[in-house]
């Protein structure tokens, strides 16, 4: 898990699962480069919590989910570091909606923001890396709805049903050039966003009733992420880690494993 002297870029690094990314990047040796979007009121307070671990950070703000605003970012980023070894890609954009009602330019924000954002970032940084000619690491931020077809949830799930494959298309082209492209699917994590749809207490019940017994950490995420980031995955391309505490098998136990005494 050592990625001391690497120079990492994440995305969406702010708060939530790309905080934690990058905070486990740091506390294992790397500097980082963070963004979010203008304004962003948890860009620079991250960027302190990075450099009280000692590591340099530079907070960057900028709008990922167009293709201008990715070529700033990667110029910017280019500006005050003189690589990028590691690039962690974690724009997202989700509403929920039925998809009889669902509001179509929702539907194009939500692959603009998860989808689209993920190849114009991925394609500016290994262009990057290609040209320096020294490999590289690249992990999107997926999701475990990629495989699930919740409702109502069909725009998310599509674009992130598309991220898996296209994560894959891009590790078969970069493989000659020792650039290893994987994606974390995280299951339900406790987020900022989350909370914008469930209380402390559907949170607190429902993560007991998981067969985990709870609700993710960022930081779960970043460990993951440094792992396939560090020398340790230099043998991983291609693949799709899912760290979800079993979320995804949540409804295959029966009524009584669902139902645990302890976990009610």
């Amino acid at each position: 898990m050592d990625v001391t002297g690497k120079i990492a870029l994440v995305t969406g690094a702010g708060r939530g699962i790309g905080k934690g990314c990058a905070l486990e990047l740091a506390r294992h040796g790397a500097d980082l480069i963070i963004n979010d979007r203008p304004g962003s009121p948890n860009l620079e307070p991250t960027a302190e919590e990075i450099r009280s671990l000692g590591r340099t950070c530079h907070a960057l703000e900028g709008d990922v989910f167009s293709r201008t605003g990715c070529e700033q970012l990667v110029a910017q980023a280019l500006n005050v570091v003189d690589h990028i070894d590691v690039f962690v890609s974690n724009p997202a954009y989700s509403r929920r909606g039925k998809f009889l009602e669902y509001d179509p330019d929702e539907f194009e924000r939500t692959m603009q923001g998860t989808l689209t954002s993920g190849f114009h970032m991925s394609q500016l940084v290994a262009r990057h890396m290609v040209a320096r000619g020294a490999g590289g690491k690249i992990v999107f931020i997926s999701s475990v709805h990629a495989g699930m077809p919740y409702a109502p949830c069909c725009a998310y799930n599509a674009a992130k049903a598309g991220l898996n494959h296209l994560m894959r298309s891009i590790a078969v082209e970069l493989a000659e050039q020792r650039i290893n492209v994987n994606a974390i699917e995280p299951g339900w994590i406790d987020t900022p966003g989350e909370h914008l749809t469930f209380t402390d207490e559907e949170f607190e019940r429902e993560g007991r009733r998981l067969p985990w017994g709870r609700v993710g950490q960022p930081a779960e995420i970043g460990k993951a992420a440094t792992f396939l980031c560090s020398d340790d995955a230099e043998y991983i391309t291609g693949t799709i880690l899912a760290v979800d505490g079993c979320f995804r098998y949540k409804d295959c136990r029966t009524p009584i494993d669902r139902h645990h005494p302890d976990r009610d």
